[in-house]
């Protein structure tokens, strides 16, 4: 791939994919309380629910189900992965999703996912969308460790070795947002997911939009 360095601002853009790229964050959410009560868990709310997506799977539940014992919760995960397994084939990406990746692609940048999910599960998830051929690289929670910490990200700059300044990592958590900083990359904030405007802008993003084709604009003129 040839990158024109002086067309772009960034080389490298990263996506997170459950509620940045997927419409999963409600689904998400009944998976883990639907899990909670299948095991006799008290559910958490919806907002701590929430909270914890883009987080690897087990440390999101035990943020979510703080009060189950240590030895249950891979009780817990089984449950949870039962519920949301029997669902995400019928989940849509959001619109614009695919238009947008093209257009990157088109402009001979590096476009990479950086998820909390774990392997198994984005593998599943890019085949069903049918997105896994616009990735130059993919990382997962439990291949590396998870966000915030900046390894991920910082795997995906060196493997093309692109430097932070010239990296974004978008996402509707500040998990994604966090990371980003940690890993001193640029971060850019989407509203349609999991955490709610003010969280995200209070993680200092270079800008935070309300939709793909938004993030496209934005791209355009900015990126």
């Amino acid at each position: 791939m040839t990158i024109n360095m002086n067309k772009h601002r960034y080389d490298l853009v990263v996506f997170d994919w459950d509620g940045t790229l997927l419409d999963s964050t409600g689904a998400i959410v009944k998976a883990i309380q639907a899990a909670s009560r299948d095991i006799g868990a008290t559910p958490p709310s919806d907002e701590n629910a929430r909270y914890v997506i883009g987080m690897g799977l087990r440390e999101a539940l035990m943020y979510a189900v703080p009060d189950l014992p240590e030895s249950r919760y891979d009780e817990l995960v089984n449950a949870y992965r039962k519920h949301y397994l029997s669902g995400d084939h019928e989940l849509t990406l959001f619109a614009g999703v695919e238009c947008l990746l093209q257009t990157l692609q088109a402009e001979n940048r590096w476009v990479a996912v950086a998820t909390g999910k774990s392997r198994l599960g984005l593998d599943r998830a890019l085949g069903h969308s049918g997105l896994g051929h616009y990735f130059d690289t993919t990382r997962t929670a439990d291949e590396t460790r998870s966000k915030p910490h900046p390894q991920m990200l910082e795997e995906i700059m060196s493997q093309f070795a692109v430097d932070p300044e010239r990296t974004l990592m978008i996402g509707d958590t500040t998990h994604d947002l966090l990371m980003a900083q940690n890993a001193g990359a640029c971060g850019l904030g989407i509203t349609h997911g999991a955490h709610p405007v003010s969280a995200l802008r209070d993680c200092a993003p270079v800008a935070v939009v309300n939709s793909i084709p938004d993030l496209g604009n934005w791209l355009k003129y900015n990126g």
